[in-house]
């Protein structure tokens, strides 16, 4: 069960079982037949077992929240600066700690309780089998995605002036084929690939093995050749996004490109949110970023700020993956969820669930993936507030949601078989293709 416990505080996610549901069933295309497997993201990604490094806590534990903390019988020694050393920046980030301090401690501690109590969080006793899984490296994170929507840049885009806007979402699409090849492995860069099949397909792009969700759609490009997004023709109810900020960390490991905050001013939300569409962005624990969203980049999209939210982080035995109080890294990150709000938005234009308040200061508590920027979903705990059947987009997408559209020059990433165990299913033959039941389309529309 991917939501594990709710309450009016928030909700623990099981965020490793929030992917493996859009997996199931799975098949792999290749030649004239289709075989089916069973696919589960791999276990050691988020079995967080201990706080990630070491650190006094005794700040924290004046606080009362030893029960939430990793203690360390070897805490390093860090010699503490005087308040005022600390430059705006800082001063800033302890003034929005102490804020909401009492809500992240008071509503972790009972939202974990809650999920204890069900048997989650308890710290988990691993098999054999777990133990060896355990053992195994990481998938490598290694990416050359970036790198390929760089070099499409060269690539030529159509000329929307020229096109009628029925010509130009025809363009604008591109489909899985029965066995998974696209038209043109160039479609990639340019067009919105869809998986419309009611089941998860292994396929092939670019000489490497990825696993599409169901009815998925995507386009890997980067911020300068985001236009066939925009002519796919669709608008949407829901719009996420986990913009690469910069910070010091992105640079000192390289990891990937940062994205200046300005430049997100010129992402088309307006052209891509339908009326009322909520829109939520991840923010780092940087004051200057939450201002900014708050103050300057939601207002310039006509999106009005309604709530902020906080993810959690915490072990598998229920701890904060950093002390609440570290100077260095916090258990936390926030959530800015805002209403896309426009002159030409009337009652007649709003859903059904445009009335549906969204509360402010709800914490969704998990165990964070040890795979650098992936974020839990958040497809369930949205779903009172934009409706089940919603259109919904990620943008700075590194994986892909069944039912979502995803666009992102990394978008493919955490979709590569690298993160999946495959096995044959207990069915398990492989089965023609014309007898398949969740082969998509092969024809463009």
């Amino acid at each position: 069960m991917s939501v594990v416990a709710q309450s009016t505080r928030g909700w623990v996610l099981d965020a490793r079982s929030l992917i493996d549901e859009g997996y199931s069933p799975c098949t792999r295309r290749k030649g004239e037949t289709n075989t089916h497997l069973t696919c589960f993201f791999k276990k050691q990604c988020f079995h967080i077992s201990k706080s990630h490094y070491r650190e006094t806590v005794s700040a924290a534990a004046e606080g009362g929240d030893t029960e939430l903390l990793q203690k360390d019988d070897k805490p390093t020694k860090k010699r503490k600066r005087k308040r005022s050393e600390l430059n705006q920046g800082e001063i800033d980030s302890l003034a929005f700690h102490e804020k909401i301090r009492s809500v992240v401690l008071e509503g972790t501690k009972s939202l974990v309780d809650s999920a204890r109590s069900l048997g989650y969080l308890k710290g988990e006793t691993l098999t054999e089998e777990d133990k060896k899984e355990e053992e195994e490296l990481l998938p490598s994170q290694d990416c050359s995605l970036a790198a390929l929507c760089e070099m499409a840049k060269e690539l030529p885009l159509v000329d929307d002036e020229e096109q009628e806007d029925e010509e130009q979402e025809e363009r604008a699409q591109s489909l899985l084929g029965e066995d998974g090849s696209c038209t043109s492995h160039l479609d990639l860069f340019s067009l919105v690939t869809e998986n419309r099949a009611d089941g998860a397909a292994v396929v092939t792009l670019m000489g490497e093995e990825y696993v599409i969700p169901p009815r998925s759609a995507f386009l890997l490009s980067d911020f300068t050749r985001i236009q066939p997004l925009v002519h796919y023709g669709r608008r949407f109810e829901l719009i996420v996004m986990d913009p690469p900020w910069e910070n010091k960390s992105v640079k000192r490991s390289r990891r990937y490109s940062s994205l200046p905050s300005s430049q997100l001013r010129r992402l088309p939300v307006p052209l891509l949110a339908s009326p009322n569409c909520l829109v939520v962005t991840w923010v780092t624990n940087r004051p200057s970023h939450l201002r900014y969203i708050c103050d300057e980049l939601y207002p310039h999209w006509g999106v009005e700020v309604v709530a902020e939210w906080f993810w959690v982080k915490v072990t598998t035995s229920g701890q904060f993956v950093f002390p609440l109080d570290s100077q260095h890294k916090k258990p936390y990150e926030v959530l800015v969820i805002g209403r896309y709000r426009t002159s030409a938005t009337d009652s007649s234009s709003l859903s059904e669930t445009s009335a549906v308040p969204v509360e402010d200061q709800r914490l969704i508590v998990s165990v964070p993936s040890a795979l650098h920027s992936q974020k839990p979903s958040l497809s369930e705990v949205l779903k009172p507030y934009v409706g089940a059947e919603a259109n919904c987009l990620e943008l700075f997408a590194r994986n892909l949601q069944p039912g979502w559209t995803s666009w992102g020059n990394e978008v493919l990433k955490f979709q590569h078989t690298n993160y999946f165990t495959l096995t044959p299913a207990d069915d398990g033959a492989a089965v023609p293709k014309d007898e398949a039941a969740d082969t998509p389309a092969s024809s463009s529309p």
